[in-house]
């Protein structure tokens, strides 16, 4: 499976963007795909994760509840975080992440994730 993420910039608070994720060698819907970001200084956190087989299955970190979203597109095998009223402590590296497995238990963590794409640098200004 290789993932490529794409997307990131610089945006001011309360503004919008989309994160893509395309996927290739595995279609996206038999797998369970996630985001984390890295901020500087600080360890890979877990953002968002979307589950195989059930795109009404989703899970959010609590800071990203109501502001972040994540969804697949099958036909075009990709899976987005669409980020709204963004905040500066949002600011981070952003990667997608793809996993065999459907656990929540080990979908926090970075370690249920063995495949992953880039990351993409996500700046929001003050």
């Amino acid at each position: 499976v290789q993932l490529q993420a794409f997307g990131g910039g610089l945006v001011q608070a309360g503004g919008s963007l989309r994160l893509s994720c395309a996927a290739s060698g595995r279609t996206t819907s038999t797998l369970t795909m996630g985001w984390f970001r890295q901020a500087a200084g600080k360890e890979r956190e877990f953002v968002a994760t979307i589950f195989r087989w059930n795109d009404s299955r989703k899970y959010y970190q609590d800071s990203v509840k109501g502001r972040l979203t994540i969804s697949r597109d099958s036909a075009k095998n990709t899976v987005y975080l669409q980020m709204n009223d963004l905040k500066p402590e949002d600011t981070a590296v952003y990667f997608c992440a793809a996993s065999l497995t459907a656990i929540m238990s080990t979908l926090r963590s970075a370690n249920g994730y063995p495949y992953w794409g880039q990351g993409t640098l996500v700046t929001v200004s003050s």
